[in-house]
């Protein structure tokens, strides 16, 4: 029985139209972006080629991209190499132009991705800031001839750095009318595949919809299986079967009616004997290519195809052309074959025998490395792994993982480097030449690029583990300098001092370069906690450095040197901090500028320069994206350390907008550190999620700085709630979590303390004279932490800033503030003011808004208490314009809570009872069981006043007691019920 392929779309109009709607094809509306889901072989491809010919019809130009299944060596941005191929065949001279304006772009021309021969390009870095502008220009100036549809299949086999490319073009607005389609298998994405939560950031994007492509009904499947035999009868008895087997997937269904039957995943032994039924058809040397090419992957060219079989040129013209005929492979682009789908290619292969495998995978190595027919390192590696030639397969995940790290990929680089490790470690011996300890340098450098700076550490101390006892001082100290270095990038129990120690002995002897760099890495660890020995090995290192000409290594421990120097000449730090960055950039030292920058941009925030602050870290960065280091530790903190500043000044929406880096798949440690900031951010306006801190208390012993934050956000949650307990509760956890990473008295411990003591003011008012009495306990405690921070930071003149000083202060008036609603021990009238009024000036020379009016909402609750009407007024009017800027909602119901809005008097709605705003005061009191001369401490009134106050209010309300009255005035809604 004869079949082919159905040339007819059946059962997908709702689909088309959808996405000639959305994408704005044949109408005047603005171009959009569409992920287009579904199962394998559920039809994504039939229907993409459908809206190929509507968009040409609608005079469209369309383009198009593939990823490659190539397991872990995938090429950066492999399916828009595929497109400029395409550009530059059809379009060469806006190829020329933009690779004109964008020299980087040239870097993706398909000629320039194949496997070379010599190392000339190896030294040459692609800018992937340049390259994702480049790629996006040249959408733009095609689409000045025309609208332009860009379609980009099979994401689900996308590498890091194409779905990178992707975040970039779907969150970057184009002059012209481009429309992007990305399509992906929904079922190959399991919970850890990387494409998952990267779609569902995508989805969440302005101007990108998602598209899933359902199976088809069974009166769609019926109809599919008809237009497969307009020339033949079926049964009715096979139809059935079809159907019932499809499960409306169109692929199936012409599988079971064509060629072969495939699913995702591993496939059922009942499929596979379909698929070797409609192989057995095929004669002996056809089903030998067929096998070929399914370990080639989806894609084999005809130079490969017959390096690996040997045939003559007629010979397999010929079995290429009985396996097209048959629908089993295709031709597809640059002269090469596919199978008719994936799926099926995998199919094949898992039928292969092991020793079949191996053997073919070999020949493919062989081709490969014969120079004769293009291929990529990555490629070469992969079938050398599967063919079990682990020397070659090393030797190619290295030059693989070269390439990636030169074009902007350090996380593939990583992987590759990673895998060329594992396999040498089965090796009985390292291949000559090869340097197996800087192999595992150059794998956790890769790592620390990309963010994964625990992965890193992991890598070096399993190497360090593996060395013998008698290894190479040079050796053993090189692992443990980078070992040091690694651990001050990431919170850890471990000693980098002691480390970097040990290195610095072992590497006495070693070159120049070696000692230099581990001096600087101890002088480093030293830091601010040996302020003498580490200026000292610092300047031993720089010594060194300088007299050889390590460029790169003398920054880097100028850049400590300058940290360590608390010289009350700022002028002068500031410009020391830029020298070092600009000599940094002009030696083309990356890293070096990076951090030089970072601690320009640390400089000014301690110091309160917030302008200043937030120019370094944007500095570090943009520079960071232009040259593949987004996620290296400096930048990913600088993201956050300027979104910080931002909040601090006010800018919210600015500020969570710089943390959504959705698309950008960060590592995990600052995913969850940005997270924790934007749940702050939400917290202080009323709308943060109820699971959100779960979540995060999850990721608290990750970092720090995500229990610090993520903490801090649960005790300004606490304090909107009045749940002192709780505020306890989290104060203990964060320390108990960050003591072991960071210290016991780490500076954030002061601020805290200050909001827990807070909370335990606010709740005093409401609190019972013995729930007043176990609260003092907390508070005592509180207090005595705080002085405790401010004692161990009492040396350290950098670092005890505006925000340092605006806490001190804050934390004196909470202590007061809580000693008068508590009324144990309670202050004075003109302390408490003095107190609040020195806080609210601190924090206005600190500069963040919301704790300015927080500050200020308190500050006026005081001055009302005190008789200060009009300061009182003035106070809160200021604190309710920042509440009302900022959408500080909690903090404005704070403010109407204390009286601060203009109010009428109370009324007694049915009895027509009026009381003034200082009865009104007094009755919150008397109903929460405080006594007249509790009440008069509080309000700064005599106890004779308190009780005419009380007289009046029982007389207004016919009440014949405290109790009574307390009551009335909750039924008639004069006070909370």
């Amino acid at each position: 029985m004869s079949t082919t392929r159905s040339t007819d779309l059946v059962g997908r109009d709702a689909e088309l139209a959808a996405l000639i709607a959305q994408l704005g094809i044949g109408a005047s509306g603005e171009a959009r972006a569409v992920l287009l889901a579904g199962d394998a072989g559920v039809g994504k491809t039939r229907l993409l080629t459908e809206l190929r010919d509507v968009a040409v019809a609608a005079d469209w130009q369309v383009l198009a991209g593939h990823c490659l299944d190539l397991a872990d060596g995938s090429l950066p941005y492999l399916p828009f190499s595929e497109i400029l191929g395409r550009v530059l065949t059809e379009r060469p001279e806006v190829a020329a132009s933009v690779t004109e304006r964008h020299p980087t772009l040239a870097r993706l021309q398909p000629g320039r991705r194949l496997r070379a021969t010599d190392d000339r390009d190896a030294d040459q870095s692609l800018d992937r800031g340049n390259i994702f502008a480049a790629v996006h220009d040249l959408f733009e100036t095609l689409a000045e001839d025309g609208p332009l549809l860009v379609v980009v299949e099979d994401a689900h086999w996308a590498d890091q750095s194409t779905r990178d490319m992707l975040s970039f073009l779907f969150s970057r607005p184009f002059a012209g009318p481009v429309a992007l389609v990305v399509s992906y298998r929904s079922d190959d994405l399991h919970r850890r595949h990387p494409l998952r939560p990267q779609v569902a950031e995508w989805a969440r994007l302005r101007g990108v919809e998602r598209v899933q492509v359902e199976p088809l009904s069974d009166g769609d499947v019926r109809e599919l299986v008809y237009a497969m035999h307009q020339t033949e009868t079926i049964t009715e008895a096979s139809v059935a079967e079809i159907v019932d087997r499809a499960g409306g997937n169109a692929f199936f269904v012409e599988e079971l009616v064509g060629a072969t039957w495939a699913t995702g995943g591993q496939i059922p032994a009942e499929l596979a004997d379909v698929l070797l039924v409609r192989l057995d058809r095929l004669d002996d040397r056809t089903l030998e290519v067929v096998r070929v090419a399914s370990v080639a992957g989806r894609h084999v060219s005809h130079e490969l195809l017959a390096a690996v079989t040997g045939l003559g040129a007629v010979e397999l013209e010929g079995a290429i052309r009985s396996a097209v005929e048959s629908n089993v492979l295709e031709q597809a682009r640059n002269a090469s074959y596919a199978f008719r789908h994936a799926l099926l290619g995998e199919a094949v292969y898992d039928d292969l025998l092991p020793g079949e495998r191996a053997r073919l995978h070999t020949a493919f190595v062989t081709a490969l490395q014969s120079g004769t027919v293009a291929g990529t390192a990555a490629e070469l590696a992969l079938h050398a792994r599967r063919a079990g030639d682990r020397v070659t397969a090393a030797m190619a995940s290295i030059e693989a993982g070269n390439q990636a790290f030169a074009v902007g990929g350090p996380h593939e680089a990583a992987m590759q480097f990673l895998e060329a490790i594992e396999l040498l470690a089965q090796l009985p011996e390292v291949p000559a030449g090869l340097d197996p300890h800087a192999l595992v340098r150059r794998c956790a450098e890769a790592f620390i690029a990309s963010g994964r700076v625990s992965k890193a550490v992991t890598v070096l101390r399993s190497h360090l583990a593996s060395m013998p006892t008698d290894a190479a001082p040079v050796d053993r100290g090189q692992i443990l300098t980078a070992i040091a270095a690694a651990l001050m990038l990431t919170d850890t129990t471990e000693d980098p001092e002691a480390i970097a120690a040990e290195a610095v002995e072992l590497l006495a002897d070693a070159p120049p370069k070696m000692l230099a760099r581990a001096l600087g890495v101890h002088a480093q660890a030293l830091g601010h906690w040996n302020e003498e020995r580490a200026r000292a090995v610092a300047m031993e290192g720089l010594a060194l450095a300088e007299r050889h000409s390590l460029t790169g290594i003398a920054v880097e421990i100028s850049t400590t040197l300058i940290s360590l120097d608390e010289s009350p000449d700022h002028d002068r730090l500031r410009s020391a901090w830029r020298a070092a960055a600009d000599r940094a950039r002009e030696a083309g030292h990356v890293e070096a500028e990076l951090r030089a920058v970072y601690f320009l941009g640390r400089f000014h925030h301690d110091r309160g320069d917030t302008d200043e602050a937030i120019d370094a870290y944007d500095e570090v960065v943009r520079r960071a994206e232009e040259v593949g280091l987004r996620w290296a530790p400096f930048p990913a903190e600088a993201r956050w350390m300027k979104a910080s500043v931002l909040a601090d000044r006010g800018r919210l929406d600015e500020a969570r907008a710089l943390l959504d880096v959705s698309g950008l798949r960060p590592p995990m440690v600052y995913e969850w550190l940005y997270y924790a900031e934007q749940v702050y951010l939400d917290v202080l306006r009323a709308r943060v999620k109820p699971t959100a801190f779960e979540t995060l208390r999850v990721y608290w012993s990750r970092d720090g700085l995500i229990a610090i934050v993520a903490g801090s956000a649960e005790l300004v949650r606490a304090d909107q709630d009045g749940d002192a307990a709780r505020a306890v509760e989290v104060y203990d956890r964060i320390v108990a979590t960050v003591r072991p990473l960071w210290h016991e008295w780490f500076q954030a411990r002061l601020r805290l303390a200050v909001l827990v003591v807070g909370i335990h003011a606010s709740a005093a008012a409401q609190q019972s004279a013995a729930e007043r009495e176990a609260g003092a306990d907390v508070v005592r405690r509180m207090v005595g932490d705080a002085e405790r921070v401010m004692d161990y930071y009492a040396e350290y003149d950098a670092s005890r800033g505006p925000e340092f000083h605006a806490w001190v202060a804050r934390l004196a008036a909470e202590d007061l503030r809580w000693r008068w609603l508590s009324q144990l021990d309670p202050p004075d009238a003109e302390e408490l003011v003095v107190a609040w009024r020195a806080a609210e000036e601190a924090f206005v020379a600190y500069g963040n808004v919301h704790e300015v009016a927080r500050v200020r909402a308190r500050t006026a609750e005081v001055l009302r208490a005190t008789g200060d009407a009009a300061g009182a007024r003035e106070m809160a009017d200021l604190a309710r314009e920042s509440a009302h800027a900022l959408g500080a909602l909690p903090l404005l119901a704070e403010l109407t809570a204390q009286g601060s809005a203009a109010q009428p008097a109370a009324r007694a709605e049915q009895e027509g009872v009026t009381l003034t705003p200082r009865e009104s005061e007094i009755l919150a009191l008397v109903s929460q069981g405080r006594t007249n001369g509790e009440i008069g401490k509080q309000l700064f009134i005599s106890t004779k006043t308190v009780s005419v106050h009380v007289s009046n209010i029982l007389g207004k309300l016919a009440a014949s007691s405290r109790t009574e009255t307390a009551a009335i005035a909750r039924r008639q809604g004069l006070i909370p019920a």
